[in-house]
């Protein structure tokens, strides 16, 4: 696959945090990579990485490392 065809950062970036500001439209929401990575179509892999750069970056939604049972728990709220 080319660098052309593939997602830049940013936009796998901006697609998940669109996905978790509208999940946590309620407040609040716990999510783990695995069971968000088809939603957004990135792999687990990437989310994990990108929750860790949200969470420095974001000022719309909160990100919290919340715990780790076979698979990390992220919580996110709105900011």
């Amino acid at each position: 696959m080319s660098a052309t065809t593939e997602p830049s950062t940013e936009s796998k970036e901006s697609r998940l945090r669109s996905y978790l500001r509208q999940r946590a439209e309620d407040g609040e929401v716990y999510v783990k990579g695995k069971f968000i990575a088809d939603d957004v179509g990135l792999s687990p892999k990437e989310i994990g990485a990108l929750m860790v750069k949200l969470r420095d970056s974001a000022t719309d939604i909160e990100i919290e490392k919340w715990s780790y049972t076979s698979a990390t728990t992220w919580r996110v709220t709105r900011a």
